[in-house]
C-alpha cells in the first residue's frame, strides 16, 4: 500500500503565470482530441482538416460550459438556489462527465446543422477521440487527490492512503471502530487504505475504451454504431466501477442504500447505448467504406 504523494497543484511556472496540474490535463485532452481527429479526416472523403477545427472548438466548448453546468445542476442545486453567482466559480471545482456529455452533445448538434451533417455522421466521427479526454480527466483526479475511492480491507499493494480523506476517514473511524485495524498515522492524520479509483477510471474509461472503439471505428460500421458502443461502454465501465468509488460526501447513497448518483446518471447511458446498436444495425445505413450511402 501507498501514500498518495501529495503532488504540488501547479505543474510549472512561467514568470507570474502558473500552470496547473488540471489545466495542463484539459490542454493535454483537446490536444489529443485535435491530433486524434485530424488523423481521422485524412481517412474520410467527407470530411477536411478545416472542419476538424470547429469541430474540437464547439467539443471544448461544450466540455467546459457543460461540465460546470451538469456539476451545480447535478450534485449542487441546493447551493445554486441559495447563491446562483455559485454557477460561475470555477476557480472552486467542480465539473460533470455526464454534463460535458451533454454540452458536447449540443456543439455537436450545432456543428452538424452547419456543415449540413446528421447528428450520428458527425458524433460516430468525433467519439473515437473522447476516451482519452477521460483519461487524462481522471489522472487529474489522481493527482490532485480528489474523487478518491472506498475504503477497503483486501490488502492490495496498490490501495492508497489520501491525507486528502483525513476529515472523511476520521468520520468514518468513529461510526465504525472496527476500521482501526487498517488504519496509518501519517503526519499526525489517521488515514484509512482506498481504492485508487481515479486511476481504475482513467484504465477502464479512457484507455481500455479507447483501444477498443478506436479499433472498431477502423472499420465500417453502420451509422450510430460507434456512438452506441460509446454510450454503453462508458456507462457500464462507470456503473461499475462506482462499486470502488467514493460517493460524493454531500450525495452519498441516494437510493436502496447502495446506489450513487454516478450510476443512476449512468444507467441511462447503457439503455440507450443498446437502443442505438440495435437501430444502428437494423438500419445499416453507411457513411463510409463499400456500402456507403450518398
Amino acid at each position: 500500500m501507498m501514500i498518495h504523494p501529495q503532488y504540488d497543484p501547479v505543474a510549472m511556472s512561467l514568470g507570474p503565470i502558473e500552470v496547473h496540474w488540471y489545466g495542463l490535463m484539459y490542454l493535454l485532452a483537446f490536444a489529443a482530441a485535435y491530433g486524434l481527429a485530424w488523423y481521422r479526416s485524412t481517412k474520410r472523403e467527407a470530411w477536411s482538416t478545416d472542419m476538424v477545427s470547429d469541430l474540437v472548438f464547439f467539443g471544448a466548448l461544450g466540455v467546459i460550459l457543460g461540465g460546470r453546468i451538469g456539476y451545480v445542476l447535478f450534485y449542487q442545486f441546493g447551493e445554486l438556489v441559495q447563491n446562483p453567482a455559485y454557477l460561475l466559480k470555477v476557480w472552486e471545482g467542480g465539473m460533470s462527465f455526464h454534463g460535458g456529455l451533454i454540452g458536447v452533445g449540443l456543439g455537436m448538434l450545432y456543428f452538424a446543422r452547419k456543415y449540413k451533417k446528421t447528428p450520428f455522421q458527425v458524433l460516430d466521427f468525433i467519439i473515437p477521440c473522447v476516451p482519452t479526454g477521460l483519461l487524462f480527466g481522471r489522472i487529474g483526479n489522481y493527482i490532485n487527490g480528489e474523487l478518491w475511492g472506498r475504503v477497503s480491507d483486501g490488502g492490495y499493494n496498490w490501495l492508497t492512503y489520501f491525507p486528502q480523506a483525513a476529515a472523511f476517514d476520521m468520520q468514518q473511524l468513529q461510526a465504525n471502530p472496527a476500521l482501526q485495524s487498517l488504519m496509518l498515522e501519517v503526519n499526525g492524520q489517521y488515514l484509512l487504505p482506498r481504492h485508487p479509483s481515479q486511476l481504475y477510471e482513467a484504465f477502464a474509461e479512457g484507455l481500455l475504451l479507447f483501444i477498443f472503439i478506436w479499433w472498431y471505428s477502423s472499420k465500417p460500421r453502420p451509422r450510430m454504431a460507434v456512438t452506441g458502443v460509446f454510450m454503453f461502454g462508458y456507462g457500464l465501465g462507470r456503473f461499475i466501477i462506482e462499486f470502488f468509488r467514493q460517493p460524493d460526501i454531500d450525495q452519498g447513497y441516494i437510493l436502496l442504500g447502495w446506489v450513487t448518483k454516478g450510476q443512476i446518471l449512468s444507467a441511462p447511458m447503457i439503455i440507450i447505448g443498446l437502443i442505438l446498436l440495435i437501430l444502428a444495425y437494423k438500419q445499416n445505413i453507411y457513411d463510409w467504406g463499400k456500402q456507403a450511402a450518398y
